[in-house]
């Protein structure tokens, strides 16, 4: 089928800190738009666009390259400090004043901190296949994961590895979802080299170490947050997620059996909904 997503035009806007490659798209609504942040080693090509077609079809969908990454000029920091610094410079680049964030594993680590640092611009949070760093007694991760993570070529294997897991119903969906993103990567070979990811990395390893972590300003997270993963996650290990449920003193947990870091991916129409359910509840 033919995705929104796929024929949504690549459009750049001058930062402060960078020239930022985004696209956007979906149903203009009197409602925050909804701003997406990138795992790892992704890209805007990286997206499902199952998974954003349910999105748009009820909210203004925005996606984007952070700084140094793929189509956006800048350097790519080397803390998730730096990192939410030129998130919030896209959005003030945009002259956005109030938005609602969906931050994806490292994505999620820097939409985080983007609602602590700027409270009055998030309405809405939600940290998928994320957590906070930091957290007491997170296992390490499988050798196996590292190998696969930082791989010059990742394979199919390993990216249904990381992503999907090993069951076969794992390892059909991610089939699936990766012939979807083939409309966009035929094309464009989307990538993130060596020297950005591994600044990418250097930040993941101050995080789970717990520097400049948001663990300990989990608290401060007063407005509604909705926290999803993957059961099975090897990437960042779900009682991450669960521990952020603990300490969050307004939240939604959803966690999906047998799936993976890509679970949102695994599940687009039902996780799509879940989220857009979010979005549109009336808090109390």
């Amino acid at each position: 089928m033919a995705y929104i997503s796929d024929s949504a035009a690549t459009l750049h806007v001058e930062g402060r800190l960078a020239r930022y490659a985004y696209r956007d798209f979906g149903k203009a609504a009197p409602v925050p738009p909804l701003v997406l942040l990138q795992r790892f080693r992704g890209t805007l090509d990286h997206w499902d666009p199952a998974f954003l077609e349910v999105l748009a079809q009820d909210r203004r969908v925005i996606i984007f390259d952070n700084a140094g990454v793929s189509e956006s000029t800048g350097e790519v920091p080397t803390t998730m400090e730096g990192m939410a610094e030129s998130a919030f410079d896209f959005l003030a680049a945009l002259g956005l004043d109030e938005v609602d964030l969906l931050g994806w594993s490292v994505g999620g680590f820097v939409a985080q901190l983007v609602t602590l640092d700027h409270p009055e611009l998030v309405r809405k949070l939600i940290v998928a296949g994320s957590g906070p760093g930091g957290v007491p007694g997170t296992p390490e991760l499988e050798q196996r994961v590292v190998e696969y993570m930082t791989s010059p070529v990742p394979s199919q294997e390993a990216f249904l590895y990381l992503f999907f897991g090993l069951t076969d119903e794992g390892v059909r969906l991610g089939k699936e979802s990766l012939a979807r993103l083939e409309t966009r990567l035929q094309h464009s070979k989307a990538d993130v080299p060596p020297e950005q990811w591994t600044h990418q990395l250097q930040a993941i390893q101050r995080w789970s170490s717990g520097t400049g972590s948001a663990w300990s300003r989990l608290e401060e997270l007063k407005l509604p947050v909705l926290v999803a993963n993957g059961s099975h996650d090897v990437m960042v290990d779900s009682g991450n997620s669960f521990a952020m449920a603990q300490k969050l003193p307004t939240a939604r947990t959803v966690f999906y059996s047998g799936a993976g870091h890509a679970f949102l991916f695994q599940h687009p129409d039902e996780f799509g909904g879940v989220v857009l359910d979010f979005l549109n509840r009336q808090e109390k």
